[in-house]
């Protein structure tokens, strides 16, 4: 198997303009496939984080989640799943000591999960493992990761509502953009 070239980023979109049409979905499709290896390896390597401190991958996504005091709700949301499996998550961190439960200051009926400091050490030792493992952490200079940030953040501050079906893009509109 050959290894990929690694060039930069100008020199990406000059071949890339180069070599398709205008209106082409080649560069689209490169970056879905991209997009989709980028997903399997973090999810593979957040997967090996999690097994190397014997819990389960929901439970490291909600130790990254938890950075304060968070109602259960809020949680879930942050999540993108039912409260429901946040009070199974919440369970398992309470009894290995990383989180407790506590009533909400405004409505006691609200229970909030906070990190206790076993749970907060244990979450720093994970961020460092993360950091030495994630990609963008070692193939980008502090400059790269900062514009992939900035390109993350407007992809997802524009919206889902053409993901929803709410007006398709066209290649026209697409083009001129």
């Amino acid at each position: 198997m050959r290894g990929r070239e690694v060039i930069s980023v100008d020199q990406a979109a000059e071949a890339a303009r180069a070599s398709e049409a205008p209106g082409s979905n080649g560069v689209n499709r490169d970056i879905v496939n991209g997009l989709t290896d980028l997903v399997k390896r973090a999810g593979a390597i957040s997967q090996s984080i999690a097994a190397m401190f014997d819990i389960a991958p929901s439970e490291l996504l909600a130790l990254f989640k938890l950075d304060e005091v968070m109602t259960m709700k809020e949680l879930a949301q942050h999540m993108a799943c039912d409260a429901s499996f946040v009070t199974t998550i919440a369970d398992t961190l309470e009894r290995r000591g990383l989180a407790r439960r506590e009533p909400s200051l405004r409505d006691r009926r609200v229970k909030n999960l906070v990190l206790t400091p076993e749970g907060i050490a244990a979450k720093e030792r994970m961020m460092q493992e993360l950091a030495l493992r994630m990609p963008w952490c070692y193939a980008l200079d502090e400059t790269e990761r900062h514009i992939l940030l900035a390109l993350i953040q407007k992809m997802l501050a524009a919206g889902m509502e053409h993901a929803d079906g709410g007006e398709p893009v066209t290649t026209a509109a697409a083009a001129t953009s």
